[in-house]
């Protein structure tokens, strides 16, 4: 039988919830996606964020009403492991490409390089690669990157949270990060490697995190989700609720008079942290969706509905 017969014959259904996904290296975001869709047969699907085919780790998929809170996981924090090899620099900033500079690794102490990594915390701007998928004149830039193009890329503002040493040896260092949306490690990694006085190049990137929400939860791996093919109970079981990844976000609990009028689109008067964006609960605990309240903390504003009535 065709694969396009096959194809053909798939009923796609209404599916929600998240599946938080341990992508595999070699894979790119959406296509890790759309074989976890195949499997759900989910008729609306998107992920949270692209992670490179070279990097593995955490990546939230969202399935139909979970689809709404994707977005706001494009634009959380993000934290990965990421592994450096000293002494040479590539022209893709990681492994896949050519080794276009050599130098010697000098002698590094824990303690230099700690003192070094410290210096990168805060806010900083940072030149993205020419290797990425930032478009110049509708064209992706690592494709100009391949015909040997380089143009000039401005600068972007990003933030370093967290940058903390797990290992270091004679040729590599391995650190943990925890950065702003638009962060790129591959730069970071060769910043850093520069600031030792070497050169260097991303040889493993694993994302742990996504929004300060997920370090405790275990992402399934991908082998693990397909081996449970045709199996829809098991696969249900790993389904999680929209909000999973926003427990990080402050709460209001409304009233069943005040959740019909918010589900309804109209502002309501509550009492939460002034001027935040909020998860919203009826009484029994369905999530509504997200609101956000004024400077005053008073008036709360629907900005994302969840479809699902409080029951």
């Amino acid at each position: 039988m065709s694969g396009s017969a096959n194809r053909a014959r798939r009923e796609w259904r209404t599916v929600d919830g998240i599946v938080l996904l341990d992508k595999p290296v070699g894979l790119s975001s959406n296509q890790a996606l759309q074989r976890v869709r195949r499997l759900y047969s989910a008729r609306k699907a998107g992920h949270t964020g692209s992670l490179d085919p070279l990097a593995s780790g955490v990546l939230p998929l969202c399935f139909g009403q979970a689809t709404k809170v994707a977005g706001l996981m494009l634009d959380a924090d993000k934290r990965y492991l990421a592994t450096v090899a000293l002494g040479t620099r590539t022209a893709t900033g990681d492994r896949e490409g050519e080794v276009v500079e050599r130098r010697e690794v000098p002698s590094l102490a824990t303690a230099t390089v700690e003192q070094v990594l410290a210096r990168f915390l805060g806010e900083s701007e940072q030149v993205p690669p020419m290797y990425s998928a930032l478009k110049r004149d509708g064209e992706a830039l690592y494709a100009l990157a391949r015909r040997g193009i380089e143009v000039e890329r401005p600068p972007r503002r990003i933030r370093i949270d967290a940058l903390t040493l797990v290992e270091l040896t004679d040729q590599a260092l391995t650190f943990d990060v925890t950065c702003s949306k638009g962060t790129y490690v591959r730069t970071l990694g060769e910043d850093i490697a520069a600031a030792l006085g070497t050169t260097g190049h991303l040889a493993a990137l694993r994302r742990t995190d996504v929004g300060g929400a997920l370090t405790r939860l275990i992402a399934t791996p991908l082998a693990a989700l397909e081996a449970l093919a045709g199996d829809e109970a098991a696969l249900a079981r790993l389904l999680m609720p929209a909000d999973t990844v926003l427990a990080t976000w402050p709460s209001v609990t409304l009233t069943a008079e005040l959740a019909r009028a918010f589900l309804h689109g109209q502002t309501v008067v509550v009492a939460g942290p002034p001027g935040r964006e909020t998860r919203v609960y009826g009484e029994a605990g369905a999530f509504l969706g997200l609101g956000a309240l004024d400077a005053d903390g008073t008036n709360l504003r629907p900005v994302r509905l969840m479809t699902a009535q409080e029951p």
